[in-house]
């Protein structure tokens, strides 16, 4: 059976792949088994990728909520743009729960030209730059453009002193972050010269879909008992990731979610994080 991907690519229906899909979201032998059932059913020649995943995410959502909100964390983070704003703030956090000091849209001048530095981060006395490439759709990559430039920007500003998170520092070190992929000859770059990348799939541990699951770094974005509009209002009062309304339950009420909703999305949220 033939299956159409996002890209307009022609491939084989993969049941297994799907399979292993929905047990990463969390669920169950049992239940894995019984939607590739129900969506093994659905399929006929042609259908497109996209039109399995909502069928799963329905029938996810229909088991249990923080499943769904697992499975659907690649479009949660697609939800972070258009602009990538609310990515870099997401990629902030990311740092900062391994214990980095961060800072954002910081303004540089270089030896030849000004830079805006997306990310900073600092730990162990290591200052690095961090470059986030936000795509709006599954299919867009990073090319080995990408790096080159990165690493010119970086070249750039290595040399000088700065006051960052104290006086007289310099950028030592450089990242590239992006929500979907590297290409090969990005990645051979980057590696040749020193730049550290994180992306959808890379590197094989500690990449963007498996780090979420350590400690509970999802997007508010993923979470099904909110609507898209509410999601928004939460990333505007700098609410990113689900386990912030732990402590900040009261953002729920300020964004107009009546009681008794609250209490759903606080169970999901729990569900997703084992907290609470």
């Amino acid at each position: 059976m033939k299956v159409v991907k996002h890209s307009g690519a022609v491939v084989d229906f993969n049941p297994d792949k799907l399979r292993q899909s929905l047990l990463r979201s969390g669920a169950d032998t049992f239940t894995a088994d019984f939607i590739l059932k129900e969506i093994i059913k659905d399929v006929y020649e042609g259908i497109s990728t996209k039109s399995i995943y909502k069928k799963a995410f329905t029938l996810l959502k229909n088991h249990t909520n923080s499943h769904a909100a697992r499975y659907n964390l690649r479009a949660a983070i697609q939800m972070l743009g258009p602009e990538g704003f609310f990515f870099e703030k997401y990629i902030a956090r990311i740092f900062e729960s391994q214990k980095y000091q961060t800072q954002t849209n910081v303004i540089l001048q270089g030896n030849c030209v000004l830079h805006e530095i997306d990310v900073l981060i600092k730990k162990n006395n290591v200052i690095a730059m961090v470059e986030c490439k936000f795509h709006g759709g599954k299919q867009g990559v990073s090319d080995v453009k990408i790096p080159l430039y990165v690493f010119s920007r970086f070249n750039d500003l290595r040399f000088n002193n700065y006051t960052l998170f104290s006086n007289k520092e310099k950028i030592s070190d450089c990242w590239i972050v992006t929500n979907t992929r590297f290409t090969a000859d990005a990645i051979a770059f980057a590696e040749c010269s020193g730049i550290h990348l994180l992306s959808w799939d890379y590197p094989e541990k500690g990449n963007l879909k498996l780090m979420n699951n350590n400690d509970c770094l999802y997007p508010v974005t993923c979470l099904t008992t909110l609507t898209k509009a509410e999601k928004e209002k939460l990333l505007l009062l700098d609410v990113i990731l689900v386990k912030e309304l732990v402590a900040n339950r009261i953002n729920l009420k300020e964004i107009g979610i009546s009681n008794f909703r609250i209490k759903n999305v606080l169970k999901e949220v729990a569900e997703l994080c084992k907290c609470g």
